[in-house]
C-alpha cells in the first residue's frame, strides 16, 4: 500500500525584463484548475521518502546499495535464464578458457568466438552472433551470480577478439598471420591426376589476399591455352594486401625514451618488409612449381616445339638462314653485352674514384676546421664546447650527403669566409640551409 507524499513546487519570480502588466497581451486563457491525486511508486520514491524521514547519510547509502544489489541480482538471474542456441557450437577446452587477456596477440581470436572452422570465411553476422552467445555465457555478472568472483579473463578475451574481427583493418592484419591457416606450398613433383587436387585448394587459399577480385581459377584439363596462360600471368604478378603489422613488437605506452621507440619502430618496419619479401617469393615459387607440374603447360610447350619443327622441315633453307641470323644476333648481343660490361666497369671505376675524391674533400674539410682553430678568435684556445659545437656543424654538413662538386664548393666558401674573418657565420648559414 502506498502513502501519499507531498511535493512542494515553487514558481520563479517574474523576470526584470518582462513588460509591465498594463502592456501585457493576452493570447489565450488558462483552463480551470482542478485537484488531482497522484500516487508515486517505485524504489526511487522510497529513496526520496527515506531522505525526508532520515538525516543519517549512512542509512541513505545503505538503501542505495541494497537497491544496487537488487538490480545486479535481477540482471544476473535474467542472463542465467536466457538460452543459447547449441547447434554447431564448438567446444571450449580448458586451455582456451584459461587464455590470458594480456597475451591477446598470441590467442586464436576465431577459436575464442567459436569460429575456428570458418576462420577468414566467417561473415560479420557470424562474428556478431557468436560474440553474443559467448558474452551471455561468460559475462562477469553471470559468473558472479554463480559464485565466481573476479572471473572475467575469458570475457576480456572475447571482447578483444570481437574488437579485432569486426575492424576491417585489424582483421586483415590478423588474417595475414593466422597460424592456423597453412602457408605450405606443394612440390613441383605433384603431377598428373593429383595436380588439380593438390594445387587448387592452395590457390583458392591464397586468393583471399588478392586486391583484385575476382581471382581467375586454376581450371581443368579442358581449359583453353589463353585461360591457362592468363591464370599464371595473374599469379606471377599477384597483387597481395597481406601485411605483417600484427607481428610488430609493441612500444610500451608512456615510454619516455624516444630513441628506443624509434629503434623499435624502425625494426618493426624492417621485419615487415622482410616478411613481405619472403611471402612474395613464396608465391613466386608456388607459381613456378605449378607451371612445372601442370601437364597443360607441358602440352603447350610440346605443341610449340612441333610447330617450330614443322616449319623448319618445310623451309629448311629459310630455317638455316634464320639459325645463322639468330647466331649472328646472339653474337652481336654477346658483343654488345661485353661492351656494356666494359662500360659498366668503367662507370664503376669512375664512381669509385668520385667516391674517393668525395671522401678526400670531406677529410680536407675536417682538417680545415681543425686548422681554423674551430673558428674561435685568433690567439684563443678552443674549449671543449667550442670543439663540440664546430664538429657537430661539420657532421651535419657531411651528413647532408652532397656530391663532390657541392662539397668542394662548400669547402672553398668556408675557406674564403674564414680568410675574411667570418668563417663561423658562413658555417652557420650553410647548416641553416640544410
Amino acid at each position: 500500500m502506498c502513502a501519499d507524499v507531498p511535493f512542494e513546487i515553487t514558481l520563479s519570480s517574474v523576470p526584470a525584463t518582462a513588460p509591465a502588466s498594463g502592456e501585457a497581451k493576452v493570447h489565450g486563457s488558462a483552463t480551470p484548475a482542478k485537484q488531482q491525486a497522484v500516487s508515486p511508486v517505485g524504489v526511487y520514491v522510497q529513496h526520496y521518502r527515506r531522505r525526508l524521514e532520515s538525516t543519517d547519510p549512512k542509512d541513505q547509502s545503505d538503501h542505495l546499495k541494497a537497491h544496487s544489489d537488487h538490480v545486479a541480482a535481477e540482471t544476473a538471474k535474467a542472463m542465467q535464464n536466457m538460452s543459447l542456441a547449441d547447434d554447431e557450437e564448438e567446444e571450449e577446452d580448458e586451455e582456451l578458457l584459461l587464455s590470458d587477456p594480456k597475451e591477446w596477440k598470441k590467442q586464436d581470436h576465431y577459436a575464442i568466438l567459436g569460429l575456428s572452422k570458418l576462420r577468414y570465411r566467417a561473415t560479420l553476422d557470424d562474428i556478431i552472433k557468436n560474440q553474443r552467445k559467448k558474452v551471455l555465457r561468460h559475462h562477469p555478472d553471470k559468473k558472479a551470480a554463480q559464485g565466481h568472483m573476479n572471473d572475467d579473463g575469458f570475457f576480456k578475451c572475447i571482447q578483444k577478439a570481437f574488437e579485432i574481427l569486426t575492424d576491417p583493418v585489424k582483421r586483415r592484419q590478423y588474417d595475414s598471420v593466422d597460424t592456423e591457416i597453412s602457408t605450405e606450398i606443394p612440390s613441383a613433383k605433384d603431377k598428373g591426376a593429383d595436380f588439380y587436387e593438390t594445387y587448387r585448394p592452395v590457390f583458392e587459399r591464397e586468393a583471399r589476399f588478392s586486391n583484385i577480385q575476382p581471382v581467375p581459377g586454376l581450371g581443368d584439363e579442358n581449359s583453353s591455352r589463353e585461360d591457362v596462360e592468363a591464370f599464371y600471368a595473374f599469379w606471377y604478378e599477384f597483387d597481395s594486401w597481406r601485411s605483417f603489422e600484427y607481428l610488430d613488437k609493441d612500444v610500451a605506452d608512456g615510454n619516455g625514451n624516444r630513441d628506443e621507440k624509434r629503434y623499435i619502430e624502425g625494426k618493426n618496419r624492417k621485419e615487415r618488409a622482410n616478411r613481405k619479401k619472403e611471402d612474395t617469393q613464396r608465391l613466386r615459387t608456388l607459381v613456378e612449381n605449378a607451371m612445372k607440374a601442370d601437364q597443360r603447360m607441358v602440352k603447350f610447350k610440346e605443341e610449340d616445339k612441333l610447330k617450330r619443327n614443322a616449319k623448319r622441315n618445310a623451309r629448311e633453307e629459310e630455317s638455316r638462314k634464320a639459325a645463322e641470323a639468330k647466331k649472328a644476333a646472339e653474337e652481336a648481343a654477346k658483343k654488345a653485352a661485353a661492351e656494356s660490361a666494359v662500360q659498366e666497369e668503367e662507370l664503376k671505376k669512375q664512381r669509385q674514384q668520385a667516391h674517393k675524391q668525395l671522401k678526400k674533400e670531406q677529410r680536407a674539410l675536417k682538417v680545415f676546421f681543425k686548422t681554423a682553430n674551430y673558428f674561435v678568435p685568433e690567439g684563443t684556445t678552443p674549449s671543449a664546447a667550442d670543439i663540440t659545437a664546430a664538429t657537430d656543424k661539420l657532421d651535419k654538413i657531411i651528413a647532408a650527403k652532397h656530391d663532390l662538386d657541392k662539397t668542394v664548393e662548400i669547402r672553398t666558401e668556408i675557406e674564403k669566409a674564414h680568410a675574411a674573418g667570418n668563417g663561423l657565420a658562413t658555417v652557420d648559414e650553410i647548416v641553416s640551409k640544410l
